[in-house]
């Protein structure tokens, strides 16, 4: 799977088998979760934009006291890619350590 290139729906499917968390809203992936509070909160965002800044592939995000909204998508190619699924794995990883 390349990480620019359009995913398949059967290669969504199987990508989403793996990170329950996430659901699938047309062109991208969703999840909405809360953390302990605010500052918690927070450092997973601090945390998702030092991967985003890696990976060169930043999230829309929601931030609403401890609620935090993670969408996901590809827009320079139209829909959903491999670095989607890098960033989703990588804010899981966020959200356990937090």
């Amino acid at each position: 799977m390349s990480s620019s290139t359009l995913l398949t729906e059967d290669e969504i499917t199987a990508a989403l088998s793996v990170l329950p968390d996430w659901q699938r809203s047309g062109d991208s992936i969703t999840r909405t979760a809360d953390a302990a509070d605010f500052p918690a909160a927070i450092r997973v965002v601090n945390a998702v934009a030092e991967a985003a800044e890696r990976l060169n592939h930043h999230p829309d995000i929601d931030i609403r006291w401890r609620t935090l909204t993670f969408v996901l998508s590809t827009h320079s190619a139209g829909g959903l890619t491999g670095l989607d699924f890098q960033l989703a794995a990588l804010i899981d990883q966020a959200f356990e350590r937090a």
